[in-house]
């Protein structure tokens, strides 16, 4: 048996991954600064009173518009929302020119809904659970692909009671590898289904440990290792579908195989909805409400639109948030003029809430937060620069400057971004007014 190194994972961060909540007080009053959110203090009060009609059960055929200027927290008010009805809520983000450009928009829709609807399951398995003693890969060649892959692992766990090895498969040793599983950690391992999951460090075992932990430390368990635990994990109701939809075309038989195009039928969606109603009537799951957003909505046409207020009605909805930056505008594919782009109908079922622009105060607040964020630590006077660029030109521009001054600073062996390393960033990457000044002064030189 060889042993196969692990691949570090390289994790990319969202833009709006540091935001937890909406920053409310326990009068629903909105911080200045909270859960990762600066200001809209407005904005974030109305989305607090949202979640609590979500949590009431009292928004049933309403959703939520947000209305403002570009870059004005839009987004991340919808994720903040998602994050304060709890840590496995589903949030689904959509673009409204992305729905239009589809070839079946109104299937495009109906996948976004359904992933965005959870049922939150509760179950008792036969799980393996313990200490991670020993852990070595096994290489495996294949005739059809020249390098070793990974064909198995030989693992040794522990509690305070009991020690045993297990040889697992390529799947279940994927995983590991892709969870960096060491030597002191303590995972779990479901014997139905081969999930594997990392649950921290064994306290006093494994490798040397440092002052700073990434990971949190947990006792280790005891008793055996192979035992019954009630688990709960949430999956979409989009999920059960293709579930469902998979037996389907597994019971078609051969030909199956050929079909050049599979989709999900209403057959399919029916069953799902028969599944998931059984599940929650026997009190084995229970219904998470999600959040669907879709910004720049103006783009949707009467189709989408009808769709949507459909959709609002149905037992099995998420709470739909909306935005856009627009007036009064024609509604798609119309000549008919409507606040928004947005049909009347569909207006008078919507909460709305607007955003204004950042001051000055609350841009430097943020590109603080997003520095922390993205491990680019700002001088004093690096932050003034971006607070001015935020200021004078546009927030998101000045946020996406801090990459590229970090990769600046780097090159000068500097442990901190300076004002130097902003301004160079600055000449190098033009924002939205610099690239149209450029193509109007060399508009006889461009193709139209």
């Amino acid at each position: 048996m060889e042993e196969v190194k692990a691949i570090p994972k390289i994790v990319k961060r969202s833009v709006h991954s540091h935001i937890t909540g909406l920053g409310l007080d326990k009068n629903g009053k909105a911080l200045r600064i909270g859960g990762g959110l600066v200001g809209q203090e407005e904005a974030r009060e109305a989305a607090g009173i949202v979640v609590q009609l979500v949590k009431e059960g009292k928004l049933g055929g309403r959703g939520v518009l947000m209305v403002g200027p570009p870059g004005t927290g839009k987004t991340a008010i919808a994720v903040a929302i998602a994050r304060e009805l709890g840590e496995d809520t589903p949030f689904v983000s959509l673009d409204g020119s992305e729905i239009v450009g589809s070839q079946r928009k109104t299937e495009t829709l109906l996948q976004a809904l359904r992933r965005a609807i959870g049922l939150r399951i509760r179950e008792e398995r036969v799980i393996v659970e313990g200490v991670v003693a020993e852990l070595k890969y096994v290489k495996r060649q294949t005739p059809f692909y020249p390098y070793p892959t990974v064909g198995g692992a030989r693992i040794t766990l522990e509690t305070k009671d009991e020690t045993a090895s297990y040889t697992v498969g390529p799947e279940i040793a994927e995983q590991l590898m892709a969870l960096n599983v060491r030597k002191g950690d303590v995972i779990m391992i479901d014997t139905e289904t081969g999930a594997v999951r990392k649950m921290g460090k064994a306290r006093d075992k494994g490798e040397k440990r440092f002052d700073i932990e990434m990971e949190r430390e947990i006792e280790i368990p005891s008793g055996p290792l192979k035992k019954k635990k009630e688990l709960v994990r949430t999956v979409t109701l989009h999920d059960i579908d293709v579930s469902v939809a998979a037996r389907r075309v597994a019971f078609s038989g051969l030909l199956a195989l050929f079909e050049t195009e599979r989709e999900l039928g209403d057959e399919d969606r029916k069953q799902a909805n028969e599944v998931a109603k059984k599940l929650i009537d026997e009190g084995r799951a229970e219904l998470v409400p999600g959040v669907m957003f879709i910004d720049d909505v103006h783009m949707l046409d009467l189709e989408c639109f009808s769709f949507l207020t459909r959709a609002m009605e149905s037992d099995f909805s998420p709470i739909i948030v909306m935005a856009t930056n627009r007036g009064v505008t024609k509604i798609r594919g119309t000549d008919v003029e409507s606040p928004h782009g947005i049909p009347r109908d569909l207006l008078d079922r919507l909460l709305i809430i607007t955003t204004r622009p950042y001051t000055s105060e609350e841009i430097r607040e943020i590109i603080k937060i997003r520095a922390e964020e993205e491990e680019a630590p700002l001088s004093d006077e690096a932050l003034e620069a971006l607070t001015k660029l935020g200021t004078e030109r546009s927030l998101r521009y000045a946020v996406q400057l801090l990459e590229p001054a970090r990769i600046m600073a780097i090159r000068r062996g500097a442990l901190k971004v300076e004002r130097r390393d902003v301004e160079e960033v600055a000449r190098i990457f033009a924002d939205l007014k610099k690239s149209l000044e450029t193509v109007e002064k060399f508009k006889d030189l461009m193709i139209y």
